[in-house]
């Protein structure tokens, strides 16, 4: 899961950054609203956490910007500014939802994940497709109730797809995703991934394919009935 963090205090910012990565997410911090404005607009982020008091421009601005440039990125706002008619504002404005500090960190976590799987629609933590089951909050795999073992990058990678279930990704979003512009390895090692986290999975459901390749373009996670029917309706046609 790939966040901005958009809050000018220091310490509170490498908390907060402390807190996600912990819970294996990707982390871009600034402290400018003006540079939260651009780099949500131009980058692919799962939300963004965003406080209100910025030294350049109100935060509540930098959301008003946001949905006027038509950014759909779930907004989390996270300030020490607890009136009503501010929370009011904020999701009237486009926020997800907005959470007042000091907070307790599983409860930013708790409304980070429920906010990401809203925006993908779906209405719980256990994502299933087929007999496969990714739990986003406890960051585990499993078939059929038997668990699945995967690296942190594997499990990144499934994330995205199950989080996006039927959309076809580049190997440019997974390396985003997975390592957020930071030191970013060769396209070619998300086909490496990608081979290990079907080799498992075809290992934990007796080889059936969950993960398609659209040639050309990426990978796209599908039920593998959905898998099975669609050369059987090319040929049918």
């Amino acid at each position: 899961m790939r966040v901005l963090l958009v809050e000018d205090d220091t310490a509170t910012s490498k908390s907060i950054e402390l807190i996600l990565k912990s819970a294996g997410m990707v982390v871009d911090a600034t402290q400018l609203g003006e540079d939260g404005l651009e780099i949500g607009k131009l980058y692919d982020y799962d939300i963004i956490v965003l406080d209100l008091g910025l030294p350049d421009i109100d935060g509540m601005e930098v959301l008003r910007r946001l949905r006027d440039s038509r950014v759909k990125t779930p907004v989390l706002i996270l300030s020490g500014m607890t009136q009503a008619e501010l929370k009011v504002k904020g999701l009237g404005t486009g926020a997800d939802d907005y959470l007042t500090k000091p907070f307790d960190k599983n409860e930013l976590l708790a409304r980070i994940h429920a906010i990401v799987r809203r925006a993908a629609g779906h209405s719980n933590s256990v994502i299933r497709t087929g007999r496969l089951n990714v739990n986003l909050d406890s960051r585990t795999v499993d078939v059929d109730g038997q668990p699945v073992h995967l690296t942190g990058k594997e499990y990144g990678i499934l994330e995205l797809l199950s989080l996006r279930k039927g959309t076809t990704l580049t190997k440019e979003m997974f390396l985003n995703h997975l390592y957020g512009g930071m030191d970013e390895p060769e396209l070619k090692i998300i086909d490496v991934f990608i081979c290990k986290l079907r080799k498992k999975l075809a290992q934990a459901t007796g080889n059936e394919n969950y993960i398609e390749t659209v040639w050309g373009r990426g990978y796209v996670l599908r039920d593998p009935d959905e898998t099975a029917a669609a050369p059987a309706k090319a040929r049918a046609s």
